[in-house]
């Protein structure tokens, strides 16, 4: 069985557009949130995501 760690799941949401992205960050290490350089399904380009609460 798995220990339960620092590790959770974030969802990362687009500046431009409505599209987000799920994905798993331990919260020890990057206390900052996080700003990921993603392709956006919906606008066909990388567009900034950012981590939403």
């Amino acid at each position: 069985m798995a220990k339960k760690g620092a590790r959770e799941k974030i969802k990362l949401k687009s500046q431009e557009s409505t599209s987000c992205y799920w994905t798993i960050k331990n919260k020890h290490n990057t206390t900052e949130r996080l700003e990921l350089k993603k392709y956006d399904k919906l606008l066909k380009r990388r567009v900034i995501f950012k981590e939403a609460k």
